[in-house]
């Protein structure tokens, strides 16, 4: 298994897949399952009986899991791997292609 390099808060591109092209932030990671949720990526309808929660029921939109291998961290338009470094004693994330230090 590999390790997930993608974090709540990134923003992706997805690769490959329906939506390729497409950006948006990461609204959640699954590293069990090597699975992400991304902001307006993978929508799919859902169909809701109406409950306490939702009294009108009816067809929800929302975002369905995408696999971590389809998207892509992006940095200043660009996409890029990420990889770790030491810097003052602390493992920190960094962009491959710009060398610079994500958080």
């Amino acid at each position: 298994m590999s390790a997930v390099r993608i974090k709540k808060g990134d923003t992706v591109k997805v690769i490959a897949g329906k939506d390729k092209g497409k950006e948006g932030k990461v609204l959640s990671v699954n590293a069990k399952n090597n699975t992400a949720l991304v902001e307006g990526v993978n929508m799919v309808t859902k169909h809701a009986k109406p409950s306490a929660a939702n009294q009108q029921g009816g067809i929800l939109h929302q975002e369905a899991p995408i696999a971590i291998s389809n998207i892509m961290y992006v940095v200043k338009g660009k996409t890029t791997k990420i990889g770790y470094e030491f810097k003052d004693g602390k493992k920190v994330r960094v962009a491959k292609a710009t060398g610079e230090v994500i958080d």
